[in-house]
């Protein structure tokens, strides 16, 4: 065992692996090839060096911090690095004095605040008169919608971009080029099947931290054969990825995007829907009584009726999958601009009380998690659902 953990023992790899792969060039980036791809917007900033004040808005592990050390890396500017953690008035001061020297001086000063939203109103104030007169170029990291965490007056100094969680595939090739770099694990001797490094990047949930710390957790205790191969096996993936918890927030965007979700599909008599969004959200740990409240305000007595097993085991093995924007909730101006709520109808206002849009996200469209038995009245339902269901097809 002594010599297993000598592998790890080695300066080269003292560092956890998400440190040591970090890429340092738009090449190496994973991901985000909609911001980030050839010809895209912010490539081209970057490229051209004309970035300008801008928010990193994204779950975590999807780049945030990475993208702006690359960036800094990229910039004529001076980068200045915080985390809004560990830092209050007196360190921005600091640096905007610095900044505002720099300025006069004709160098520039892009700033990267970590977790801008931890951020009080007048910490955050702080930073209006130097972004204003350009003493900054501010590059700020969330987690949370900046429309309920950034200032007003702030926000629309910055331009917003949105950082998606890793795709499958993404994470896939994350884990695969973490195995062959030297940089990574490409020095040691590792037998772990494709069909869990797939396990691992499904686990992730879009989460490339996430990803490479299983995988480096699964290789630590993987077991060291006669070959001296170490082999990572189902039951030692199994202990290194106890149940995630899905992204879900009971005080902040995710909740009410879900709750969205679940009345619109409600209203739009798509049980199959109704159902997954309300197992998301007990799965995410709502209280139930909450939810109760929002099915007796909808009569919404078909829910009921729902087997949501099969919807159960869709939640815990598959990426958590977003809610489709023309459900999300969209009580700002900034996610109205970013199409939350865009091509939203309104049930109630046609003649046939139905639409056929999609309630469901894209990779469970056709999914069916109720399913009415011919018994009692049970066959009403089943006979109306059955018409829904074949109006929506010929629409």
């Amino acid at each position: 065992m002594m010599e297993q953990l000598n592998l790890f023992d080695s300066t080269e790899t003292s560092a956890p692996l998400a440190s040591r792969l970090r890429p340092h060039t738009l090449d190496d980036y994973a991901g985000q090839k909609h911001l980030v791809g050839k010809g895209k917007i912010l490539r081209r900033l970057i490229e051209e060096d004309q970035v300008s004040s801008m928010i990193f808005w994204g779950p975590p592990g999807v780049g945030k911090t990475t993208l702006a050390r690359i960036i800094a890396e990229r910039t004529r500017a001076e980068f200045v690095e915080f985390s809004a953690v560990t830092s209050g008035i007196k360190e921005i001061k600091e640096v905007m004095a610095k900044a505002e020297q720099n300025r006069k001086r004709g160098i520039r000063t892009l700033l990267f605040t970590d977790e801008i939203h931890r951020f009080n109103k007048a910490q955050q104030d702080a930073f209006l008169p130097y972004v204003e007169k350009g003493s900054i170029i501010l590059i700020g990291a969330t987690t949370e919608n900046p429309s309920f965490e950034i200032n007003s007056a702030l926000l629309s100094r910055c331009k917003v971009f949105i950082l998606k969680a890793l795709s499958e595939a993404d994470l896939r090739e994350l884990l695969e080029h973490a195995l062959r770099s030297p940089a990574g694990l490409g020095n040691m001797n590792i037998r772990i099947k494709d069909t869990h490094l797939k396990a691992i990047a499904r686990f992730a949930n879009g989460d490339a931290r996430t990803a490479l710390n299983t995988l480096e957790m699964a290789v630590f205790n993987g077991r060291m054969n006669e070959e001296a191969v170490l082999c990572v096996d189902e039951e030692i993936l199994a202990q290194c990825m106890n149940r995630r918890l899905l992204l879900y927030d009971k005080n902040g965007e995710e909740h009410y995007n879900l709750i969205s979700a679940l009345h619109k599909s409600m209203r739009n008599s798509d049980p199959d829907a109704a159902v997954y969004w309300m197992q998301r959200m007990l799965d995410g740990g709502e209280d139930p009584l909450y939810i109760a409240r929002r099915l007796v305000r909808f009569a919404s007595e078909d829910v009921g009726l729902a087997d949501s097993d099969a919807c159960k085991a869709d939640i815990r093995e598959r990426p958590a999958e977003p809610v489709p924007l023309q459900i999300c909730n969209a009580p700002t101006n900034l996610m109205k601009e970013m199409d939350y709520g865009k091509g939203y109808i309104y049930a109630h206002d046609t003649k046939e009380k139905l639409t056929n849009m999609q309630c469901l996200p894209d990779a469970l469209a056709h999914r069916r998690y109720y399913e009415p038995s011919g018994e009692g009245k049970e066959q009403q339902v089943k006979e109306r659902l059955e018409e829904i269901l074949r109006w929506k097809q010929q629409s």
